[in-house]
């Protein structure tokens, strides 16, 4: 079994001593490539989860000061863990320099969480792609704080194709049109984004200390996002620290760091010469794949999931609308509409 050790300097994240852990995307577990793992209907790269990773992750006891990232994949999840970690640290980029984001805020439902979860220190960051309904019955009554971070979902069918592509414990996406029909299905690795994001913020979420941001939002203004969420967690950032912690958040600054761009994966996992996992970090860069007619396939099919929905997504930069894509509003639902969720006395505001 291959085994990595890190050590993790005196911020107060971790404890200060040495942590050899199972590393998650070496070869030592490249015999569960093809496995996919079946949890409550829902398919998971067995590379990662097991039925005892996922059962552990459903009974987990959270502690009050725990902050959960949750997220469908390819929504902005490594980007939070990002932000996160250098929030706790006052802008110190020690530790997204030196531990990788999976060990910093390791995610809940994979395998080797236990290990990572022994040398976290309060407050603990933990990252999530299950459901809102696996984890309700353990997270209704904590005080454990929750971001969800939801991105429009038609760049998110993109980028998980892209993903799917050179994640070799993912399974073959085929054509990009195979693939969207997979993704509207809600029968790709993860489920149906359409349940995920109307799971966890639907209006009942009200018990939860709860926190909704977009992508989208945290691209176009990213100060301002970075104020929403520490506030949200009570933790009120220097103007120095605001700047560092910006400068070490951009695309240009994770895409070429180690920690965060998953370049120190064996090729056997993730083959980066058939893409990168920091790819381009676009708003509206669907519209480079998907064809009309896919496009109004997609609208359809979301106008109809969607339609209790009052949650708003950005579909492109206003500043780039290109005539092909008039159709689809910049908005959904339409400004007309209110757009503001509610959660444990926090407002929410979509807004970008």
């Amino acid at each position: 079994m291959t085994h990595v050790s890190f050590h993790f300097h005196s911020l107060h994240i971790y404890h200060r001593e040495q942590l050899t852990l199972t590393v998650p995307f070496q070869a030592a577990s490249m015999a569960r490539l093809d496995v996919t793992e079946t949890f409550h209907n829902i398919a998971f790269p067995g590379h990662l989860h097991t039925q005892e990773s996922l059962h552990y992750a459903v009974n987990f006891q959270f502690q009050d000061t725990d902050t959960l990232i949750v997220s469908y994949p390819k929504s902005g999840t490594t980007w939070m863990q990002q932000i996160l970690t250098l929030l706790y640290s006052q802008g110190d980029e020690t530790v997204s320099r030196t531990v990788p984001n999976w060990a910093r805020a390791p995610w809940l439902e994979q395998y080797y969480f236990p290990k990572v979860l022994e040398m976290l220190k309060e407050p603990r960051i933990i990252t999530t792609h299950l459901p809102y309904h696996l984890l309700a019955p353990v997270l209704e009554g904590s005080k454990a704080k929750v971001i969800y971070v939801a991105r429009n979902p038609k760049d998110v069918a993109v980028s998980f194709y892209h993903f799917h592509k050179m994640a070799n414990f993912l399974p073959d996406p085929k054509s990009f049109e195979e693939f969207l029909e997979h993704f509207l299905e809600g029968t790709v690795n993860y489920g149906s984004w359409f349940d995920h994001v109307k799971g966890w913020t639907s209006s009942g979420r009200n018990n939860l200390n709860f926190l909704y941001i977009t992508y989208e939002e945290m691209w176009e203004d990213l100060e301002g996002s970075l104020e929403k969420i520490s506030t949200f967690l009570h933790r009120p950032l220097m103007l120095g620290d605001m700047q560092k912690i910006q400068k070490h958040c951009t695309f240009t600054s994770m895409s070429k760091n180690p920690m965060v761009n998953y370049t120190t994966v064996d090729k056997e996992i993730m083959d980066h010469s058939k893409g990168q996992f920091m790819r381009k970090g676009k708003v509206g860069d669907w519209k480079s794949t998907f064809t009309p007619e896919q496009n109004q396939r997609f609208e359809n099919i979301f106008s109809s999931k969607m339609k209790n929905s009052h949650l708003k997504f950005t579909w492109y930069i206003q500043s780039d609308q290109s005539s092909q894509w008039r159709n689809p509003p910049l908005f959904w639902p339409p400004k007309s509409q209110n757009s503001t969720f509610r959660a444990n006395g926090c407002c929410a505001d979509t807004s970008v």
